[in-house]
């Protein structure tokens, strides 16, 4: 199996009984979705991430499994003044609980001040990973001053100097009224 496969899947349970966080770095290029929402993306951009996962004694008596995640990278989209590529940090540090079921996730969504995932023996860590980043992007990214001014034209303004060549429609009615 490679490393990309490896750590495309996650056993929550054996990585907390481990007590060893499992760290790594990602190629952003490998995370598909991601790299759609960025421009001129270099092959050696990465996302360092970290993933602990801990066994917590649940309401039930029973132990819970959690796992927080973090991660940080920086993603070149378009800014949405300039067009230009600007170069946007995310950074993601998120605790989540498992639960058995998606029922239970249901019922325990709305009482839960974290994050609730389904339980399965395979969890793709990736796919949660890249869900993070894609949630941390700016809604409208945009350079705090943009290296180039932007052009605030919805069209042809024609001869800025106020010199206008097109006549006036009711030019030709003044004309009239004079008369």
């Amino acid at each position: 199996m490679t490393r990309q496969n490896q750590s495309r899947s996650l056993n929550p349970q054996a990585l907390a009984a481990g007590g060893e966080p499992w760290v790594d770095s990602t190629p952003l290029q490998t995370l598909e979705r991601l790299a759609q929402e960025s421009i001129g993306l270099q092959p050696d951009l990465m996302v360092n991430w970290r993933a602990a996962a801990e066994l917590r004694v649940g309401s039930t008596g029973q132990p819970d499994t959690w796992l927080h995640l973090q991660a940080n990278t920086a993603v070149p989209v378009t800014c949405q003044r300039c067009m230009a590529a600007v170069q946007t940090a995310l950074q993601i540090d998120q605790w989540y609980r498992f639960v058995a079921t998606e029922d239970i996730a249901m019922a325990e969504d709305d009482a839960s001040e974290e994050d609730l995932l389904v339980m399965a023996p395979q969890f793709d860590l990736l796919a949660l990973l890249e869900d993070e980043l894609l949630m941390a992007l700016p809604l409208v990214p945009m350079h705090e001053v943009c290296p180039v001014a932007p052009v605030l034209s919805a069209g042809d303004l024609g001869d800025v100097a106020g010199e206008d060549t097109k006549p006036h429609p009711f030019a030709a009615l003044a004309q009239l009224k004079k008369k």
